[in-house]
């Protein structure tokens, strides 16, 4: 199958990758992503892509941080309830 992967464009390796995280719900895929494009930003020469996208990237995880504060975290309060059961110590 990796012969027949190599033949696909690059276009189409991304669509299936993609479709097929999506399907899976795969976060560890997408958080790669996140992690690797503003190097190859960088590699690909489009340095002020990957210097927002590193902004970006802090931002979104610092709302994450803080998503417990005012309406927000009311919001997502079932949200926190499921994950700590989910996750309780035995």
């Amino acid at each position: 199958m990796a012969d027949d992967l190599e033949e696909l464009s690059t276009h189409e390796l991304h669509d299936r990758a993609v479709h097929r995280a999506e399907r899976h719900l795969d976060l560890k895929f997408f958080w790669s992503l996140l992690q690797l494009i503003p190097a190859a930003q960088t590699a690909s020469g489009d340095v002020g892509e990957a210097d927002y996208d590193v902004e970006s990237s802090k931002g979104l995880i610092s709302d994450a941080v803080h998503s417990g504060d005012g309406a927000l975290g009311e919001a997502l309060r079932p949200v926190f309830i499921d994950y700590l059961r989910k996750h309780a110590a035995a």
